[in-house]
């Protein structure tokens, strides 16, 4: 749900096929839009402009000032400034403001610059006083190139069924106008003898600037139609990408995936090498060895046998995809899913580079009489078929080929490690069966002190009889 929907009414059918409804108001709309006074130069809009804001601000009616950039928005300020008009600038130098300044500037007399992005969808509060002076006022510094930014800022006052005016200020030198209409109000002008500083205004100006906007509206719209169509072609092939991502990622059944890449890429090669225009199976041997790492005789092949050939292929392949996940055990799975994952993301990101060239040059086409867009189809079609059979190729390769190698350093320390346990097993064996318990040695004296009497007899300390002996010796 939008304020602003109406005027893209016609993009919304035909693009996502929605039609827009217009609700009715809740409080009816008593808002008064004046029509556009146009000047020949900046200098006499801005001047008039600024008139303007200082007519509303001496009747106490607040004012809501929109411009389309925010140097606009400064030269504004300069001229409200030598006027002695306070206000207040809303702009991305100073956002951090930004509800502060909305806050107050419905307040009686308030004068708020706002560049078109600030402000928007939100409620401007006035009070009852300001009401009674007629409400929030409304200055468009330039018609926007999409009607429904003007309706945006229209759309500031007169909310709730709250009164308010608003009208817009233009020249003959903004971006619009001299683009599109300027030649045509200017040859007005001078027809009824408008003067230097005089501005025009009149309803049938104002519906031929509306005018001015629909085709510039029209013109984006085919635009982001184009881009669109362009971008419906790549969503295709995205879709499909992701698709097998996801059935990859998930891992359902890895297997099945690499037999179903395997398969066509046995079909490719049978297509590509034996059929009704020739026959090479030279050609056909050396693409089998290269991507299978098989030596598969192709003698006395031709293209009434190739599907004896081909199924004899295939069976070899599919033993060849057993012995692999022999040799990785229990981490095949995740090996196979880690390769079909980098070549598919690999392969995908190269196509996306190719497309963005194609999209590029497509366009020359135009000078040779054919349509890009159909162009584009077709060699983007041819672009994605080619990439999904070298993804295939290039997997069934890798997986075929791989070799699974331990380090050395693992190597050896598993070697080391084997050889100490069986080690320690013979030890503890031998311990068991052939050694007996060996008895601890123990005296069959008591120990004699050095200062305890002699065992001899001799009446000596022990450290000077016998104990002096055994020192020595």
């Amino acid at each position: 749900m939008t304020g602003t929907a109406e005027t893209e009414a016609g993009e919304f059918i035909q693009i996502y096929s929605l039609d827009v409804i217009v609700v009715p108001t809740h409080m009816p709309m008593i808002r008064k839009d004046y029509p556009d006074q146009i000047y020949r130069t900046l200098d006499e809009k801005y001047k008039a402009i600024s008139r303007e804001i200082d007519e509303m601000h001496k009747k106490g009616r607040p004012v809501l000032v929109g411009t389309v950039s925010i140097e606009k928005s400064e030269i504004l300020s300069k001229l409200l400034s030598k006027l002695g008009v306070p206000h207040e600038v809303l702009n991305a130098k100073n956002h951090e403001r930004e509800a502060t300044i909305v806050a107050k500037a419905g307040d009686k007399g308030a004068v708020t610059i706002a560049t078109n992005m600030a402000g928007r969808g939100t409620d401007i509060k006035i009070n009852e006083e300001v009401k009674s002076l007629g409400g929030l006022h409304i200055v468009g510094s330039e018609r926007h190139e999409s009607r429904r930014v003007d309706n945006q800022l229209r759309g500031r006052s007169g909310r709730q069924g709250d009164p308010g005016s608003s009208r817009f200020f233009l020249s003959l030198e903004d971006d619009l106008l001299r683009i599109f209409g300027s030649e045509k109000i200017s040859y007005i002008m001078n027809k009824l003898g408008i003067e230097e500083g005089e501005s025009i205004e009149h309803p049938m100006i104002t519906r031929a600037i509306e005018n001015a906007q629909k085709k510039v509206e029209a013109m984006h719209f085919e635009i982001r139609k184009h881009l669109l169509e362009y971008d419906d072609v790549m969503n295709q092939q995205r879709q499909i990408i992701y698709s097998l991502r996801r059935e990859i990622l998930e891992g359902k059944d890895i297997e099945s995936i690499l037999l179903e890449n395997i398969e066509n890429v046995i079909d490719s090669l049978f297509e590509r090498y034996i059929n009704s225009e020739i026959i090479d199976p030279e050609g056909l041997a050396g693409e089998i060895r290269k991507i299978f790492d098989l030596d598969f005789s192709v003698d006395g092949i031709d293209d009434k046998n190739a599907s004896e050939y081909r199924e004899s292929l295939l069976e070899q392949a599919k033993g060849k995809l057993e012995q692999k996940k022999e040799e990785f055990g229990e981490h095949f799975t995740g090996f196979a899913r880690f390769l079909m994952m980098n070549v598919l993301d690999t392969k995908w990101k190269d196509h996306l580079l190719s497309m963005d060239y194609l999209r590029d040059s497509v366009g020359l086409r135009g000078y040779g009489q054919k349509d890009p867009l159909i162009e584009y189809k077709k060699e983007s079609y041819n672009l994605f078929v080619g990439m999904m059979e070298s993804i295939g190729f290039e997997t069934v390769e890798y997986m075929m080929r791989v070799q699974v190698k331990i380090d050395e350093d693992v190597q050896l320390k598993e070697k080391e490690r084997k050889t100490t346990e069986e080690r320690r097993d013979i030890f503890s064996e031998n311990r068991g069966e052939g050694e007996e318990k060996r008895q601890p040695v123990k005296r069959s004296q008591p120990k004699v002190g050095r200062n305890d009497p002699c065992p001899c007899g001799s009446g000596k300390k022990y450290k000077k009889c016998c104990g002096a002996n055994e020192k020595a010796g």
